[in-house]
This record gives C-alpha cells, sequence and structure tokens, in this order.
C-alpha cells in the first residue's frame, strides 16, 4: 500500500511485519510515527528497540530469537531495523520468523534504497509494504489538501497545484510550508495562488522550467530575471546552458515524434501535459529552428565542458542564438 493509505489500514489493526520502503524520507519517518503510535507503548525504552541493518551480520539466529521476546509492562513491543538488504539467504533465516511471527511484536524494516544483491523484500510473503517512493503529482495534489484540512485551511486547486510545483513534489517541504501557511493565514483561511506566489519559495527545478519556458517563448525579459535568480543563489552558468541544452533536445525529440501527448510522455517520462506544452512551442518555433537551436547548443554546451569557452560566454552566446538567432 502506499503511504497514504496506511492511517486507514491501522485503523483496522497491525500487521505483524512491515517494510517501509522508499525514498521520500518525510513519508518513512511518518509511516514509523504512525505505526508506533498505534502499538501505544508506554515504556519506550523496554519496548521500542532500534537495529541497524548491518549489525545483523552473522546474528540473524539471534536477532529472530528475540523477536520472540515478551513485551513488559505494555501489550506490545515494536523493533525498527533501518537499513536491512540481506541476500536470499540470509533472507531465508529471518523468514522463519516471518511464517510464525510472535503476536507481541511488531518488527518494521525500514529501507531507504535498493542494494545489488539483495534479495527483494517487496516480493516477499509475510511483509506489509508500505511504500514511500516519490509519489505523483495528483496524489501529491490530494495529499497536501488533506494536511491544509487538517490544519483548518481550505485550498483552490490550482494553488495547491502550484504549490506541489514550487516544492517539486517535495513532501517534507510541502509539510513546513503548510505549517507556514497556517500561521500566516489561521483558523479558517484560504489558500489562493496569490498566497502560494507571494510566501512559498520557488524550488530549483521549477525555475528551470521556468526559465526554458521563457527562452521557448523568446522572452527575454522574464528569462533574464530568471537567470539573474538562479545565478545569484549559486547555479553556475554551465548547469544552465546543460538545462537549455536538454529542454531543446526535448522539443527536436517532440517535434520529430507522430504519437499522441499520452504515448510521448509515456516514452520520455514526463506528464502528458508537459508534452502538450512542449509540442506547442516546438510548433511556434518550427522543427528547422528547433533543430538548429538543440545542435547549436549541444556544441556550445560541449565547448564549455572542454575548456574551448569559458562557462559565462557559452551561456551568452547561447542566449544570442536563442533571442537574436
Amino acid at each position: 500500500m502506499k503511504f497514504v493509505q496506511l492511517a486507514k489500514s491501522l485503523e483496522a489493526g497491525l500487521d505483524p511485519v512491515y517494510l517501509i520502503d522508499g525514498e521520500e524520507a518525510y513519508f518513512r519517518d511518518h509511516a514509523v510515527k504512525s505505526i508506533s503510535a498505534a502499538c501505544r507503548i508506554t515504556q519506550p525504552s523496554l519496548n521500542d528497540v532500534r537495529v541497524e541493518g548491518d549489525s545483523l551480520k552473522g546474528n540473524l539466529a539471534s536477532f529472530r530469537a528475540d523477536l520472540y521476546a515478551l513485551p513488559f509492562l505494555d501489550e506490545r513491543r515494536l523493533v525498527r531495523v533501518y537499513d536491512f538488504y540481506p541476500t536470499e539467504r540470509e533472507w531465508e533465516i529471518l523468514n522463519l520468523y516471518v511464517e510464525k511471527p510472535c503476536e507481541s511484536t511488531v518488527l518494521l524494516i525500514v529501507n531507504s534504497t535498493k542494494k545489488a544483491g539483495a534479495a527483494d523484500l517487496r516480493k516477499k510473503k509475510g511483509i506489509t509494504l508500505v511504500d514511500c517512493s516519490r509519489e505523483s503529482e495528483e496524489n501529491l495534489s490530494r495529499w497536501l489538501f488533506g494536511m491544509l484540512k487538517r490544519k483548518g485551511l481550505s485550498a483552490d486547486g490550482d494553488a495547491i497545484s502550484l504549490m506541489v510545483r514550487y516544492c517539486n513534489l517535495d513532501a517534507a517541504r510541502m509539510a513546513k510550508e503548510c505549517e507556514k501557511l497556517q500561521l500566516l493565514l489561521g483558523e479558517g483561511g484560504r489558500v489562493t495562488k496569490d498566497i502560494v506566489e507571494a510566501h512559498i519559495a520557488k524550488d530549483t527545478e521549477y525555475k528551470i522550467y521556468e526559465l526554458t519556458q521563457a527562452a521557448s517563448r523568446r522572452n527575454g525579459s522574464v528569462f533574464c530575471e530568471i537567470l539573474h535568480d538562479l545565478l545569484e543563489k549559486g547555479y553556475d552558468e554551465y548547469a544552465v546552458l546543460s538545462s537549455l541544452t536538454s529542454h531543446y533536445r526535448t522539443l527536436c525529440d517532440i517535434s520529430n515524434m507522430r504519437l499522441s501527448d499520452a504515448e510521448a510522455a509515456k516514452i520520455l517520462g514526463v506528464k502528458p501535459y508537459a508534452v502538450q506544452k512542449n509540442r506547442e512551442a516546438a510548433q511556434r518555433l518550427g522543427r528547422e529552428k528547433v533543430q538548429t537551436l538543440y545542435e547549436g547548443l549541444y556544441a556550445l554546451s560541449c565547448g564549455a565542458k572542454s575548456g574551448l569557452y569559458s562557462p559565462k560566454g557559452a551561456l551568452f552566446s547561447a542566449m544570442a542564438k536563442i533571442f537574436f538567432g
């Protein structure tokens, strides 16, 4: 199940073994807190045990036996194992416990990544998966709406979407911004697009998106304003040039595709809406112009990388091609 489904699952009761897995640290931390709260442990020093996965190498049989220890002054005992990546052979040892778990023990395996040679715990029987991978923009929008509602705030749909993009789909940052909006607006406040634009800082990736869109529209004043802000905050010229080159490569690819927006999005790994916008930009410029810009920017990017041009000189040359070529 996804992290957003965990709360409802816990209402039905606790499972004996959980795998909390995924790169979204905010979701992982809150999944652990939610399950811990559901255990209702009053003596954490006795019944809430944390173990690092590396310490179990060669000790899995002993650890398995310890999982059958009974809680003291509590109904349940929580055992949390962090970064546990056993081989298939090692998993066979612990699987004996998973097949016959202790009724009073809740075992949490908390992993943040994948490891070569490790067993795929997501596919093992007897484990309840809590998927803490990065969510889609649509799911995060629903989650954010619920979080704002719990804080006594309402929100417009376009404000929610903009806030998700400004935060670059980062749940931890969205949670902090919700707290800020709660203090700013107070109980019963409404989050609008204007509020988001005024008080939520844009993530660098979103600014890069705005920069490339300004380039596609050949809007020099907006482009220079965003570029100045990026460079002021430490984003280097070569990184900007690379982003522009990547953008025009995408326009080039899309202009040569004879597929629907949905089909092209699947191949490129982006949203259909992004394909639609990029296709519109490519059509405005024309296929030959897009191809010429991509080839020109690619040559400048390679020249800057090899030392033929300075990053600043290459970027200014790229801007000349985009706006005056």
